[in-house]
């Protein structure tokens, strides 16, 4: 559409364009990239960082569920991230020293 037939062209002129007096049209800072790691998003930096454990998200390759088949590594503690775990890969996973994060 060109620039013509939008509708701030009809707010050029005026100060704010529509976007109010006190709460502007701003961008949001506050969420992109590591903001906030030390104040509003310092759970899922502490979630992450469990003894600097590395912190695998299974539902990133499409799986939900974890079973007990599978090696973990025995050198250092993992971070699983699942939907669902079965009963048997919790008892193989806490052996490990691993810990689950469940999420809705």
């Amino acid at each position: 559409m060109t620039s013509r037939f939008k509708k701030n062209r009809k707010k050029h002129g005026h100060v704010r364009a529509g976007h109010g007096r006190i709460g502007k049209h701003r961008k949001h800072l506050g969420v992109q990239g590591n903001a906030g790691g030390m104040h509003h998003h310092r759970i899922l930096f502490d979630k992450a960082s469990k003894d600097n454990a590395p912190l695998i998200d299974v539902m990133q390759f499409g799986y939900f569920k974890v079973l007990e088949k599978g090696l973990l590594p025995e050198d250092k503690s993992v971070l699983l991230k699942a939907k669902l775990v079965s009963k048997n890969a919790g008892k193989k996973i806490k052996e490990a020293s691993s810990a689950v994060v469940l999420t809705a």
